[in-house]
């Protein structure tokens, strides 16, 4: 089976990045090897996903819709879908059969139902921690004062 590598860096100055997108890349890289994952291309941006339209993203399906990979390897589920489109978008191309594998170093999925249900769940947490985020940090800020 052959994987993308998929790395992103949010623009966002509200989100906090764990790993810079080099780090993600050595990583992934290292974890592929480990796992003898054959991969097709790495393929990274610098933007936001909590609103649809990145395009290294949406290139890089398209091309798994055209067969040139069928698996997806990035860091956290959060590097793919920080919104319901996106989050959406790979549900079904799963089900589709189009993307048969993601894998990710701190994350475990398989492509099963109970697999599938679970990774829709995780695609519906992201957001939630982020609408909520704001709120939380506005009040303990004003508490603070």
């Amino acid at each position: 089976m052959k994987y993308f590598i998929y790395t992103r860096k949010s623009t966002d100055s509200e989100e906090r990045q764990v790993l810079s997108i080099e780090s993600q890349i050595s990583e992934l890289k290292e974890f592929a090897a480990k796992e003898k994952l054959e991969i097709v291309a790495s393929l990274s941006e610098a933007k936001t996903a909590k609103e649809p339209g990145r395009t290294v993203f949406g290139e890089m399906l398209a091309r798994i819709e055209k067969g040139e990979a069928q698996g997806i390897l990035a860091w956290h589920p959060d590097r793919l879908a920080r919104n319901s489109i996106d989050g959406g978008k790979i549900i079904y191309l799963l089900d589709t059969g189009k993307i048969k594998d993601l894998k990710f170093p701190t994350f475990w999925f398989d492509s099963t139902p109970q697999g599938k249900f679970m990774m829709n769940i995780a695609f519906g947490q992201i957001p939630f921690r982020s609408f909520t985020r704001c709120p939380r940090l506005t009040f303990s800020l004003r508490l603070s004062m």
